[in-house]
């Protein structure tokens, strides 16, 4: 028999040098946003912990450092190294792209999610196996809170984009809030949420309005009428 499952929430602190959150609307070069994404936080977290049985929410987001930006000209190959379904050379030479990107440096952020529970029999219906009927949900939190608690992740969390690595700790009870967060307002536009993958043949972006109070961003649910599609 499946034990009576609650959505609990945790906390991950995640810090690093660089971030880059890009913004969709910038086609040609790098833009990032003021702060951390949903999208991205939600991926800090399934790098840490995930599992079929689970999907992660994001509820909140605490910013923790100033906002500090510092624009870079890089480098990049404008070709990708498979055409027809058969790897191809790049000569970088040839291919040798500068654009330029504007990101953020020196970033700490406490960001906050909920581990929600998919019952085994919606995964049935998605076609996610194996699913057992007598699973025990409270077995995903504490192996998260374990991982996350030893620093242990299964791929290495990235602030934005790839080459911007993210420590991370696990935020204890009571670090909600804390005194130290970044004593700033302002009203942050449309932001990217997530990506809608229910119909694997057409995703689709998802925003919603952020805002950010003394440092807080209060996420609503995926399901509030505050998500535009």
């Amino acid at each position: 028999m499946t034990e009576e499952y609650f959505d609990k929430e945790f906390g991950l602190e995640v810090w690093g040098d660089l971030a880059c959150f890009t913004r969709p609307e910038m086609k040609v070069e790098r833009v990032s946003y003021d702060v951390i994404t949903p999208s991205a936080a939600r991926n800090i977290f399934q790098a840490v912990f995930w599992k079929p049985a689970i999907r992660w929410e994001i509820t909140r987001i605490e910013v923790v450092n100033p906002i500090r930006w510092f624009s870079i000209r890089r480098n990049e190959v404008g070709a990708i190294g498979v055409g027809k379904g058969i790897a191809q050379p790049i000569i970088a030479t040839e291919k040798r792209q500068q654009k330029n990107s504007l990101m953020l440096r020196d970033v700490k952020y406490r960001i906050y999610a909920k581990m929600v529970f998919i019952p085994p029999r919606d995964r049935k219906k998605e076609g996610k196996h194996p699913v057992m009927q007598d699973e025990n949900p409270r077995k995903y939190y504490e192996m998260f809170e374990r991982r996350a608690s030893k620093g242990q992740c299964f791929t290495m969390p990235y602030l934005g984009t790839r080459e911007c690595s993210a420590y991370f700790r696990l935020l204890n009870e009571g670090e909600k809030g804390a005194p130290d967060l970044l004593q700033e307002s302002k009203d942050l536009g449309i932001m990217l949420y997530d990506m809608n993958f229910s119909d694997p043949k057409n995703i689709e972006p998802m925003f919603f309005r952020a805002r950010m109070e003394n440092g807080v961003i209060e996420v609503p649910s995926i399901g509030s009428k505050e998500i535009l599609r």
